[in-house]
């Protein structure tokens, strides 16, 4: 239980498709999980969704994991953006719930990726701390092989959607830990003075998010 559905896919360099979880709730949080067997993931939305970090999420993760070893992945979005201070709390709460991955909003500088990705490490390769009785069990795992393991297994996500995020695209990229550039089409189109899209971004801003793919891809990472 340590490999999960994501990591799976990124090993198999295919596609790897995905839902957003925006309401609250166990059942609906199920009843995306189980739509499709062709998802690796479902992203549970605790930034702009209606699921509050605790313990909706917590509840969402359990409801996901309970499938069995074939779920998708439960990733969370943590409310905080990458902008401010006070993400590693948010990040903690995520991990400690077992979400077996986390995606961090409007992440503009490499320092702050680091920052990032220290909060999703055991010592020494970060920062964060354990204590949870639940984490290991939400994996189905023991609590050793979880501290032996976790810092392997979970995805770090940022999303690349500043000014400040394109111009430092390729230092964000190069952070060691950081295993997905993430596009916030909306946030990305308003920062960069163009229209939402509508469905498809601006011709410009298409241009941006290919160089971002760009950016992922030189520093052998997932996008």
């Amino acid at each position: 239980m340590t490999t999960h559905a994501l990591t799976q896919a990124f090993k198999e360099a295919k596609p790897a498709f995905g839902a957003w979880i925006t309401l609250p709730g166990v059942i609906n949080a199920r009843t995306v999980a189980q739509s499709s067997s062709h998802l690796s993931w479902v992203m549970i939305d605790c930034e702009h969704g209606l699921t509050p970090l605790q313990p909706g999420a917590a509840e969402s993760i359990q409801a996901i994991t309970g499938l069995g070893c074939n779920a998708p992945s439960a990733l969370v979005r943590i409310p905080a953006t990458g902008i401010s201070t006070g993400t590693g709390w948010q990040i903690k709460h995520a991990l400690d719930a077992g979400a077996r991955g986390v995606l961090v909003p409007m992440v503009s500088n490499a320092d702050k990726a680091r920052e990032i990705v220290s909060d999703s490490r055991f010592p020494p390769s970060g920062r964060r701390g354990f204590g949870s009785p639940f984490t290991q069990s939400t994996w189905g795992i023991t609590a050793t092989e979880y501290l032996q393991s976790a810092n392997d297994h979970i995805t770090v996500m940022v999303q690349i959607e500043t000014k400040e995020g394109v111009k430092n695209m390729e230092e964000i990229a190069a952070v060691d830990g950081i295993d997905v550039l993430f596009i916030g089409p909306y946030d990305l189109s308003l920062t960069l003075g163009y229209p939402t899209p509508s469905p498809d971004p601006h011709p410009e801003v298409e241009k941006v998010i290919q160089q971002i793919l760009k950016a992922a891809h030189s520093k052998g990472k997932k996008w």
